[in-house]
């Protein structure tokens, strides 16, 4: 049976600025998802038994706070009201923070949401890529909004996606990330997805690059303890690297359901969230099904399922046969196989070889350091 881990729900297309690096489309439709829709989907998922304790649902593919807060407390009090005694649940929204007033501040709050914005470092960095729909950088705004939850006490992180450019200011980003009082920063490399390619990829310097990046931030980190109180990327690669050859690892991207994704119109995905809404006729645009006329038990019944899951799996099989750097990452990502090798059943990408391998070596060559016999020079990962 499926165990769905993370919803991922679109409560609207719209997004209220337009990213260079976007891979969303439709980012121009104010369509809504309705309540009705977001019922069928709970009641669903509820009844499935696919879900339990520590369900995470996040409002997501478009900017959710372009809806009004009156919207997300009737879907929350309507999800509550079907929820089983059972089944914990934990709201996340991720934002661009430009919509950030007193008035979300006290919603987030109250209804203890986990709230990711979007900055990518100082206004140098961030307004390159994050703009408005005149064009125009959005920085001033963003970083107004981390401000007000900051003087609200609203636990937040912060995601920035890494371009080449931010890649050579490790201090630089470093500097913003204390100056502005963010302690939990998240990293995206910049990448191709969907119809979106990487200026970053297309540089022979971009692996290298990427652990210049973290090894001289890991070192700020060091020299400043406590400023800083989370980094992700660094986090996630010493729990993989160090933690027991019999401790369980999975890779919810390729885990069927463990990640499932619901657009606004209640048209259902899984693997990797940002397949939903793209386009491949091979795959009948990854759409399994709707919610509002198809059972979601049925879902892994579908023709186009099985043949993603079988390509994914063959995918998987050829990256535990030829990649030392399988035990820390399972099997990559589906759609950045598909975006950078053209098919699920392949190997490695660019994307894999700078966030998961690269990470890991900074994480062994440190170990090495501190501690040789920790982790040998032929990269024998455990």
């Amino acid at each position: 049976m499926p165990r769905i881990e993370l919803l991922v729900i679109q409560p609207t297309p719209f997004c209220n600025i337009d990213c260079r690096y976007c891979y969303l489309p439709n980012r121009n439709s104010k369509a809504v998802v309705t309540l009705e829709t977001l019922s069928n989907l709970f009641s669903q998922v509820f009844a499935s038994g696919w879900a339990h304790d520590g369900l995470s649902v996040i409002w997501h593919a478009g900017e959710p706070m372009v809806l009004p807060i009156g919207f997300y407390r009737s879907a929350f009090r309507m999800i509550d009201a079907l929820r089983p005694a059972g089944v914990g649940i934990t709201h996340s929204f991720q934002t661009n923070g430009t919509l950030i007033d007193e008035r979300w501040c006290r919603f987030f709050a109250e209804e203890h949401i986990n709230l990711g914005v979007s900055i990518d470092g100082p206004k140098r960095l961030h307004d390159r890529n994050r703009l408005t729909r005149s064009g125009r950088g959005t920085f001033d705004k963003t970083i107004a909004g981390i401000r007000l939850l900051r003087r609200h006490d609203v636990p937040f992180h912060v995601i920035s996606v890494l371009s080449m450019d931010s890649m050579l200011a490790p201090r630089e980003m470093f500097n913003f990330y204390v100056d502005e009082g963010i302690q939990h920063v998240c990293f995206n490399v910049e990448e191709s997805e969907g119809d979106y390619v990487s200026h970053s990829f297309a540089n022979s310097d971009v692996e290298a690059a990427y652990y210049r990046f973290l090894s001289e931030f890991w070192l700020l980190l060091g020299k400043a303890p406590g400023t800083i109180a989370f980094v992700r990327e660094i986090e996630h690669a010493l729990q993989q690297v160090i933690r027991p050859k019999d401790a369980p690892f999975t890779n919810q991207l390729v885990e069927p359901f463990a990640i499932t994704s619901m657009d606004w119109a209640g048209n259902i995905s899984t693997f990797s969230p940002e397949l939903l809404g793209m386009k491949n006729k091979e795959y009948q645009d990854f759409l399994l099904g709707n919610i509002n006329h198809d059972k979601l038990v049925n879902l892994p019944e579908r023709a186009n399922f099985s043949k993603m899951l079988n390509d994914i799996e063959t995918g998987i099989a050829m990256c535990r046969a030829s990649c030392e750097y399988f035990s820390v990452c399972g099997g990559g990502e589906p759609v950045n196989k598909l975006a950078e090798n053209g098919t699920f059943a392949s190997t490695e990408t660019t994307y894999c070889r700078v966030t998961k391998m690269r990470a890991t070596d900074l994480v062994l060559d440190a170990l090495e350091r501190v501690q040789p016999s920790a982790a040998d020079r032929n990269r024998r990962i455990a």
